[in-house]
């Protein structure tokens, strides 16, 4: 009887070219020397123990215990294997204490993202709550709370794992989504000058954690954004109870569901102000810009994982009398997936990049600005990206990608969190907007386009052109709709996507350049493949009136 091969992992690491190619160039050779035991190590991990374990684990989830046996309120989580085991390895690796750390100045964070990279895929998305630490120890950074950076920021970035937090980030409620401005949760000062919280949070992923940063208006503030304020609080007491707070329930997701996401009734929990009592979404900017980073990382990480798993049963798999990868039609999708994969790759990592420059001082102003326009606009790009890539790669599969004992579908569905979670793709192409306000332009960006082109091949040069003829239908787009509110606003995802993808096709050419003096000209056929998927968005808009009649199914008025 026939028995059908599975796809397997061996060493995600030395399976990667992408990764590997990329730290080759991007990282002195010394600190490459130094940090590629600890990638080969996670790299086996990956590929092997952590993989069969979620293949094992498959079908467990969270567990919300409300009450004990006898009637007391515990609010317990209790976890997955898979989730038992990610965070000593999270806290052994040093997957939040490695950018603070700083053992390689402006590198670390390039070091932190290799291994965040690894890690991701073989987790069940506990990379979830490893960002929102991050960006809570960012953010206590960046607010210079003298006590709260004391207190908190030794658990933050601990490698042990008796001592390490994990932090929350309860933003989200019924009544606002990304419009937190419309927060309803209220912060009462008590006479001794302490705070309590009241209200609901609809959305709060990784409730397990013993920290959170939370916004919420205290009494009396205006309303909108400027009227919140972040607020810090420790969420559980020394025998683990909620210290007033309730969970009403887990959240029933599509996807990621090994990540316990609750929502939560705030009953006078214990919190101080992280920096004032206004401009909270302000304050906890840094949070995001970090978590939008992670959340690129991720993206690039899942599609590499279903690459590597699509082409090694690409192997395996006999169709018609061949194996699929003697098939034309089916290497050219794989080459399609590939090449979507390795933009979204180093689209991710130069944000990586960056911001490692900004907060070790080493950055340019334009490298400042830089970080700020690229961190929406790789997000909202890979984001999308990864699930388009994911959703053909459970196709490549055929029927057994739609089998979820073969652990396959988890894939497409986790991956759908990523374009909605830290702002939607239209949330965040109006953030590229606000962010132009900000720097002034896209001047940074075409500056940058000269440094990363400078060394391409003359066989390369065309692509190099397409590259910078989508920056500058962009950069006229800007001055074209500048009178136009509307349609600045509606074409805007369009405007973000062709910033995402034409920077995603400079770089893959900045790689493609350097790795063909050393004979690999993979990059090089990655880029020309990307840019047959198209680069420059803009001219497929849609006129206002309608994008009107079509959304609304209405008539025209008359």
């Amino acid at each position: 009887m026939f028995v059908q091969e599975p796809p397997r992992l061996d060493n995600t690491y030395e399976a990667d070219s992408l990764l590997r190619g990329y730290l080759a160039r991007a990282l002195p050779a010394e600190v490459l020397r130094e940090i590629e035991p600890e990638l080969q190590e996670l790299g086996t991990l990956a590929g092997g123990p952590l993989y069969h374990l979620q293949l094992e684990d498959r079908t467990s989830e969270p567990v919300h215990i409300p009450w004990s046996a006898w009637g007391e309120r515990i609010d317990e989580i209790r976890l997955t294997r898979v989730w038992q085991e990610a965070e000593p390895l999270a806290v052994r690796f040093g997957l939040v204490a490695t950018a603070y750390e700083q053992r390689y100045g402006a590198f670390s964070r390039i070091h932190q993202f290799a291994k965040v990279y690894l890690f991701a895929p073989s987790t069940d998305i506990y990379a979830c709550p490893l960002a929102m630490t991050d960006g809570a120890a960012r953010t206590l950074l960046d607010s210079g709370n003298r006590r709260l950076i004391e207190r908190a920021l030794p658990h933050l970035t601990s490698r042990n794992p008796a001592t390490f937090w994990t932090s929350g980030q309860w933003m989200t409620e019924l009544t606002g989504g990304s419009d937190v401005g419309s927060s309803q949760t209220v912060a009462r000062p008590e006479p001794d000058g302490t705070w309590h919280l009241y209200g609901r949070k609809w959305f709060v992923s990784a409730i397990t954690s013993q920290m959170a940063l939370i916004l919420a208006r205290p009494e009396g503030n205006p309303p909108g954004g400027r009227g919140l304020a972040l607020f810090y609080a420790e969420l559980r007491d020394e025998r683990g109870r909620p210290r007033g707070f309730q969970i009403l329930r887990l959240k029933d997701k599509l996807g990621t569901r090994k990540l316990p996401t609750a929502e939560v009734l705030l009953e006078g929990l214990p919190a101080e102000p992280v920096a004032g009592l206004t401009h909270g979404t302000r304050t906890i900017a840094p949070m995001l810009n970090v978590t939008r980073t992670w959340n690129a990382i991720t993206a690039a990480a899942l599609m590499r994982r279903g690459l590597l798993l699509a082409r090694d049963y690409a192997r395996r798999r006999v169709a018609f009398g061949r194996p699929l990868a003697e098939h034309p039609l089916h290497l050219d999708t794989l080459a399609g997936l590939q090449a979507e994969t390795a933009a979204a790759f180093h689209l991710a990592f130069c944000v990586a990049e960056l911001m490692g420059r900004v907060e070790t001082d080493e950055a340019s102003d334009d490298e400042r600005a830089l970080l700020r326009l690229l961190t929406p606009v790789a997000k909202l790009t890979t984001a999308r990206q990864a699930v388009a890539v994911l959703s053909e790669v459970l196709e490549a599969f055929g029927g057994a990608g739609y089998v979820e004992d073969t652990g396959l579908p988890v894939l497409l569905r986790d991956a759908q969190v990523l374009p909605i979670w830290e702002g939607t793709t239209n949330v965040l192409a109006l953030d590229v907007l606000r962010a132009l306000e900000d720097i002034g332009g896209l001047q940074p960006l075409h500056k940058a386009f000269d440094v990363w082109l400078q060394d391409v091949p003359e066989s390369l040069v065309p692509l190099a052109r397409e590259a910078r003829a989508a920056l500058q239908a962009a950069d006229a787009w800007l001055t074209e709709t500048a009178a136009d509110p509307e349609r600045l606003q509606a074409d805007a995802r369009r405007f973000a996507l062709t910033l995402g993808r034409s920077t995603a096709l400079a770089l893959l050419l900045r790689q493609a350049a350097w790795s063909r003096t050393r004979g690999d000209d993979r990059p090089a056929a990655a880029a020309r493949r990307f840019a047959r998927h198209g680069v420059n968005l803009l001219p497929t808009g849609t006129p206002p009136a309608d994008s009107r009649m079509l959304a609304l199914d209405e008539p025209p008025v008359s």
